[in-house]
């Protein structure tokens, strides 16, 4: 076993994994060259990732003349972590690889509204069942990922005041399940987390990105710069609770009237449609309805998106992102709700914030809480900090 009981043997080797936590195969020459150190203390350092299961060596380099030399990579599929998508009336759970691969996943309907005892027991027993189906341990664990329908601090990872979960506000969710899987839990927004996870798996190379969920709730994840912006309370982007003229003196779930969430989610398009006489309890049923091709809901279904693209209209030149990603059930009524949102905000915003802006279908679907839960694990796991804890845990007292 190497000796890392030296300072400079772990952040060293910290810092030499972060140069090949982007899965391009690396020779040790060529790791000495970029870090500027002998190739001796490019072992070492090699030597300590792999002790600890995070780098393994793959297939030779090509050969230049005498012994091809070994070339170094992530090793993406010796470790895992868990992903977690708790919505309103659901679980999704995934066990993904450190490449964000899916091993294992389960979907369960539940209401959030059950408590944090009840959801989170459930999340702890389909976890350990996902590990199992995906052929890893508990030991093979490194973080789990959970994304909530609700405002959360993100300091604590606790729910704060959130509207459609009773009884989870300032609850302890990842010394909870931390306790259960013994690694560490980090708790986000479920739209932050789904901004993430969409620009992880299509729009790698957009560093303004705007992700928008119209389910039974309304809410924005936005990445700028390449970096999620939470604001300085964990609450950027909670554009459902705007109110708009539209709005009237409905009343919104957070209290207030008038808000775009109880103008155009998908219960509030529902209701509009149970009040005319049709079979419409929530947003699935709507969904179902424009599938069906019932012009009723069709038409509905396009007036919610503009409603939605009037508040969009206003945060666009303020953010200017080059894409808008719209996700959730509404976004499953195909181009009829992005329709809606596209005629409003083009015609509405100045022609320098959307001349290259593109309003697009999620591609990650119902999949994208828990994907990017997923991604915002494995960020965490393979930061450089948790990489320096996992080499100091291998030191033998």
């Amino acid at each position: 076993m190497v000796d890392i009981r030296n300072a400079s043997v772990v952040s060293g080797a910290s810092e030499l994994f972060q140069l090949l936590r982007n899965g391009q195969p690396r020779t040790r020459s060529e790791l000495a060259e970029i870090v500027g150190v002998a190739r001796s203390t490019i072992v070492l350092r090699l030597e300590a990732l792999m002790e600890i299961g995070l780098v393994a060596p793959v297939e030779d380099a090509v050969s230049t003349g005498g012994r091809p030399s070994s070339r170094f990579a992530l090793n993406t599929g010796n470790q895992v972590v868990l992903g977690v998508d708790i919505g309103a009336s659901h679980l999704r759970l995934g066990v993904c690889d450190l490449a964000g691969n899916t091993l294992a996943a389960a979907t369960e309907e539940l209401l959030v509204s059950a408590g944090p005892e009840a959801v989170l027991d459930t999340v702890a027993k389909l976890g350990d069942r996902l590990l199992e189906e995906a052929g890893r341990a508990s030991r093979d664990l490194l973080a789990v990922g959970i994304g909530v329908p609700g405002p959360v601090e993100h300091r604590t990872g606790r729910p704060i005041n959130p509207p459609i979960m009773p009884g989870w506000n300032g609850f302890d969710v990842p010394a909870y399940l931390g306790s259960h899987f013994g690694v560490p839990v980090l708790v986000d927004n479920d739209v932050n987390v789904m901004s993430v996870g969409e620009r992880e798996a299509a729009w790698p190379d957009v560093a303004d990105l705007v992700f928008l969920k119209v389910a039974t709730g309304i809410g924005a994840g936005i990445i700028c710069n390449g970096e999620l912006l939470r604001g300085a309370d964990g609450v950027a982007g909670d554009i459902g609770h705007i109110r708009v003229s539209g709005g009237g003196d409905k009343l919104c779930r957070c209290g207030n009237y008038g808000c775009l969430e109880a103008l155009a989610s998908g219960n509030a398009v529902a209701e509009k449609l149970q009040a005319a006489g049709l079979d419409a309890r929530d947003g699935r049923d709507v969904v179902k309805l424009v599938n069906q091709g019932n012009h009723e809901a069709v038409h509905a279904v396009r007036q919610a998106g503009r409603d939605v693209g009037v508040v969009l209209s206003a945060c666009l030149s303020m953010i200017n992102p080059a894409v808008i990603v719209i996700g959730g059930s509404m976004a499953l009524t195909g181009e009829h709700f992005i329709a809606g949102v596209r005629e409003v905000v083009y015609s509405r915003t100045m022609p320098l914030a959307t001349q290259h802006l593109r309003i697009v279908q999620s591609v990650s679907g119902l999949d994208a809480g828990m994907r990017g839960a997923g991604v915002l694990a494995i960020q965490y796991a393979l930061s450089a900090e948790s990489i320096e804890r996992m080499l100091l845990a291998r030191v033998k007292p």
